[in-house]
């Protein structure tokens, strides 16, 4: 997702002066292409998050459209304070892009996985967040959302390669994307972690067991209206977040069901526990939380037995 939402940013650079690129001394691979073209909107602002926020704000209130580019944990929570009494509160369009949500910096350790990032960025209500399941539906939210007022949080995966299938990119603020059309039992999901569960519903689907998934791809504004519309039709629903189980994906779904009455049952996958200091690639890291393909099709049985 990263090096499509570079590239893309630069044919919007193209013909948009407004747009600068800053960094936090990071993504040398992906950056380039921006920082080769446009040398005189391009900074490096070194190890210096909180730094960096500032200076965008700056750039943003004098008319720039600045862009921040880091790794996820160090986008957000570094930075935190310097977000919300800058571009949040006086609602200007700095865009923080965080690389590497969830475990995708698994081996890099527990400093390194962002697990939290959606949660504080959602309760927010200044700031949109956005978080794309692959690398074209990352091209469709930056085309569509580049340009808006207000600030932007982009929380994007590392893999330019994979897509998910049936997807085909769609994107729209603040509404969802379904894919299938079983009556079995509904999964919600958000970004990377949405091929897993994409994978979970074919072998389900071998196995006599249809299901649908619901991609939530924005909040603030969040699709609180399609959550209404599609949940009354499933008895058996279950959130999965490569994130916290609180705050994130998982709480947003529970306070739509509890604000709306809705009649469902609600199973949470996320990370429960605090980190142990374990590392490891992405996919063990996965599978030791119980978000692996296989604990998600074992997720879902569970589910529908106890309902």
């Amino acid at each position: 997702m990263r090096k499509t939402f570079i590239n893309t940013l630069v044919e919007l650079a193209e013909r948009d002066r407004r747009i600068v690129l800053l960094t936090g001394d990071l993504g040398y691979t992906v950056i380039e292409p921006f920082a080769e073209k446009f040398p005189h909107r391009f900074f490096n602002v070194g190890v210096a998050e909180q730094n960096m926020v500032g200076l965008a704000t700056g750039l943003a209130e004098a008319g720039f459209i600045p862009f921040l580019y880091s790794i996820a944990t160090f986008a957000v929570l570094r930075p935190y304070e310097f977000i919300r009494n800058g571009a949040i509160l006086h609602q200007f369009p700095v865009r923080i892009l965080g690389i590497g949500g969830g475990f995708e910096y698994g081996h890099a350790g527990s400093t390194h996985h962002a697990l939290e990032d959606v949660g504080v960025m959602r309760i927010q209500p200044g700031i949109t967040t956005i978080v794309p399941a692959d690398y074209q539906q990352t091209r469709s939210a930056l085309l569509q959302t580049w340009n808006l007022p207000e600030p932007i949080y982009f929380r994007l995966g590392k893999d330019d390669l994979n897509t998910v299938s049936g997807l085909n990119g769609n994107f729209v603020l603040g509404q969802t994307q379904i894919l299938g059309e079983g009556t079995d039992l509904l999964f919600i999901t958000m970004g990377s972690i949405t091929r897993e569960v994409s994978q979970a519903m074919e072998i389900l689907a071998s196995e006599g067991i249809f299901t649908q998934t619901m991609i939530i791809s924005s909040f603030n504004p969040s699709p609180v209206e399609d959550i209404v519309k599609i949940l009354p039709r499933f008895k058996v629903v279950i959130s999965i977040e490569e994130h916290y189980i609180s705050g994130g994906l998982g709480s947003f779904v529970a306070e739509a069901i509890a604000e709306n009455n809705l009649n469902c049952c609600l199973r949470r996958c996320g990370i429960k526990a605090k980190p142990n200091g374990i590392s490891g690639n992405r996919d063990y890291l996965l599978a030791l939380h119980g978000l692996s393909v296989e604990n998600l099709v074992q997720n879902a049985k569970i589910a529908l037995n106890k309902r």
